[in-house]
């Protein structure tokens, strides 16, 4: 196994996900591989945070009454050919009624981004937890700058869509270079870059399926953005077509504004 496919499997092994052969596969990978090992550690890491910070909510007492009422209700009185039947029924009732309220519960804890019917918050906490991995990771770039045209180039045949990104960065906001990520559960182009000690991380992804925002929006130079603040990284949000853009870091808004007007206006 390769880097690029190791990292896509880190969750699933994290979890316990894998069958035997691939998870020895990944593991002796991850036994000969420094980089790689950070990567694990630093998903590791977040998951364990992003756990005890989520906040989880227990199914209510009386939901569970409820829900176990309806599962398992009265049993209607068989005929007496039909009570040796009854006495299995009654059983595969409870284990029904347990079975069901075993699912609400895990429904009820799952982080909200985590659920179908995604909002837009959701979109701002998946790309801040995404700009967590990129700084916390010990190599955040696979490909080094050496230039938008030799970064963007990498990309092809590592995703299904070719980013539309042309700023080389400048002597404000430095390239770093690039990497594959996900933006929630699709593959992204992941651009990095620096403004002093400041890394500012940009996602391009296929846009299709987002609730994007159509109200409330900003004008930042030629773009209509989704401008949103959390724990203390500012995010901005816009789509052009088919594809979408997240830009987050912790500089101020003029500077982030900045670099998403450069990276709009460089063809």
């Amino acid at each position: 196994m390769d880097c690029n496919e190791v990292r896509e499997l880190l969750l699933a092994h994290q979890r316990g996900e894998l069958a035997g052969d691939e998870r020895a596969r990944v593991a002796a990978h991850l036994e000969g591989c420094a980089a790689c090992r950070g990567a694990a550690a630093a998903d590791a890491r977040l998951s364990e945070l992003l756990a005890q910070k989520l906040p989880r909510y227990a199914a209510s007492a009386e939901l569970k009454r409820r829900l176990a009422e309806r599962v398992a209700g009265p049993v209607a009185v068989a005929p007496p050919r039909s009570r040796r039947l009854g006495r299995y029924l009654a059983p595969l009732a409870s284990a029904l009624a347990a079975a069901v309220l075993v699912l609400v519960t895990v429904r009820v804890t799952q982080p909200r981004f985590l659920r179908p019917g995604l909002a837009t918050v959701d979109m701002v906490e998946e790309g801040v937890n995404d700009h967590l991995r990129v700084v916390a990771s010990a190599h955040p770039v696979e490909i080094e700058s050496g230039g938008i045209h030799q970064v963007k180039p990498w990309f092809t045949g590592r995703l299904d869509f070719a980013p539309r990104v042309s700023f080389s960065g400048d002597d404000e906001f430095k390239l770093e270079g690039g990497s594959v990520g996900y933006f929630r559960d699709r593959k992204a182009a992941v651009f990095v870059f620096k403004v002093r000690l400041h890394t500012i991380s940009l996602f391009v992804f296929r846009a299709d399926g987002f609730p994007w925002a159509t109200r409330g929006l900003t004008r930042v130079g030629p773009l209509e953005v989704d401008a949103q603040v959390s724990r203390g990284f500012n995010v901005l949000l816009w789509r052009e077509g088919e594809l979408g853009y997240c830009l987050v870091s912790d500089v101020n808004r003029a500077e982030l504004d900045a670099l998403a007007v450069r990276i709009a206006t460089t063809s």
